[in-house]
């Protein structure tokens, strides 16, 4: 791996809080991700689980991890199964982790060869209740594809139905919701990684570049720095393609006179970053460019300054949106008719600002954590307006991530330029 993991002493922590929450003899059960196929004998990149990573640090597929905290053989309480190695592995793919290298990773002491795993599960379960297991839950996810855990699903049901079966899904997203300092520590090199990014484009741009080529400077500099590369696939949008919410096809030439648009972040150690920022194609904004462009940077201030503990984020996106109508009423965008014909549910700012403010940020990109509940310090989200007005060929997306303090709040990416003066100076 290109990156520096994080102490076992951190993956200890977080499966004590999962425990925690279990009831009296429960067994749970995490997989690693499937190596997911493409075309002939390819494959994609292996992505872990985040749930098996978050609790045990090993970044590696065919793995599974079984935490039984009231089995009366201490041993056996957890129990990490790896992919067992041997010669032809080691040439052909590269070294996989040994028994020793896995118990220094994730703290775990028991660590067992994936072969042995039914053998030992039918021990746990014969004297386990409750049995919790993982699937996507996501608010956002649109699972397609029959994964890993939906087979062990399958097959554990079969073998023993008359056991209790539960969702560990919302105790996991309850606890990756709030981060440990060693999380954020890894996030904020993610987003330092994301800056140098930032920089070395703000003196590449010029009118004539293509985004495709803006979008090779930042995956250079972010694998350069042992990033695996893009958090997300990138956005690099300018003029009118600014106004696709989604776009990234990265095709067209940067015109003198047009804004870009960039989202993009790098992801370091699992853990991501997500920036948007908007620069002049010829390093000048022109009057009404920077006129958008300070207002919504005034908006992002503000959210900033009221995304706080105890806030629930459906109140936030309410107050985000009347920030945001204030400012388009003085751009000249929206009127008072507009806003007193409005219907309630698509307000009138919805025209040229259509999407959420804020989400969780982690080891996914649009993290797990509830949308419902009072926001709680340790939470990291995205602080993201944007105003689009596809008629003057303008969209404009300002993004930091922050931390939730009790009193305030930590922006990590407080480094990276996004006021007016400091990106043309930058350009010039």
């Amino acid at each position: 791996m290109k990156y520096t993991p994080l102490p076992k002493e951190l993956y200890i922590k977080n499966r004590q809080k999962l425990i925690s929450k279990l009831p009296p003899k429960s067994v749970a059960v995490f997989h690693s991700n499937d190596i997911m196929p493409t075309n002939a004998d390819g494959t994609m990149r292996f992505r872990q689980n985040n749930d098996i990573f978050y609790l045990s640090g090993i970044d590696q597929e065919e793995s599974i991890l079984v935490i039984c905290p009231d089995f009366p053989n201490p041993d056996m309480r957890e129990i990490l199964f790896l992919r067992e190695t041997n010669e032809h592995i080691a040439v052909w793919e590269g070294h996989k982790y040994t028994q020793d290298e896995a118990e220094q990773a994730s703290g775990i002491q028991n660590i067992q060869w994936v072969a042995n795993f039914d053998q030992v599960f039918n021990t746990l379960i014969s004297l386990s209740d409750h049995i919790f297991l993982n699937t996507n839950e996501h608010l956002r996810a649109d699972v397609q594809v029959e994964s890993r855990d939906a087979r062990f699903i399958k097959s554990c049901k079969e073998r023993y139905p008359l056991h209790n079966y539960h969702r560990v899904a919302p105790l996991m997203h309850q606890l990756r919701a709030v981060k440990e300092q060693e999380e954020i520590d890894q996030m904020q090199i993610a987003c330092d990684i994301t800056e140098k990014g930032f920089r070395r484009i703000l003196t590449f741009v010029k009118p004539g570049v293509t985004e495709y080529e803006i979008e090779a400077e930042f995956i250079h500099e972010f694998i350069r720095n042992r990033s695996k590369g893009f958090a997300y696939e990138p956005i690099i949008a300018s003029g009118p393609n600014a106004c696709v919410l989604h776009y990234i096809e990265n095709k067209e030439i940067c015109k003198d006179g047009d804004l870009i648009l960039f989202d993009v972040g790098a992801e370091y150690g699992n853990y991501n970053a997500d920036m948007s920022r908007t620069i002049p194609v010829n390093g000048r904004f022109t009057p009404r460019q920077r006129a958008v462009y300070d207002a919504v940077l005034r908006v992002q201030k503000g959210a900033m300054n009221i995304l706080r503990p105890r806030i629930n984020i459906q109140e936030y996106h309410k107050e985000v949106g009347l920030m945001m109508q204030s400012e388009l009423v003085g751009l000249g965008l929206i009127d008072k008719t507009d806003i007193a014909n409005q219907d309630p549910k698509w307000p009138a700012y919805k025209k040229y600002f259509m999407h959420g403010t804020s989400h969780h940020l982690g080891l996914d990109v649009h993290d797990v954590g509830t949308m419902h509940e009072p926001i709680t310090a340790g939470m990291v989200f995205t602080v993201e307006p944007g105003i689009y007005i596809p008629e003057e060929g303008m969209g404009i997306r300002l993004e930091n991530n922050i931390v939730i303090q009790e009193n305030g709040y930590l922006d990590l990416m407080r480094n990276i330029p996004i006021e007016t003066e400091e990106i043309e100076e930058l350009m010039r």
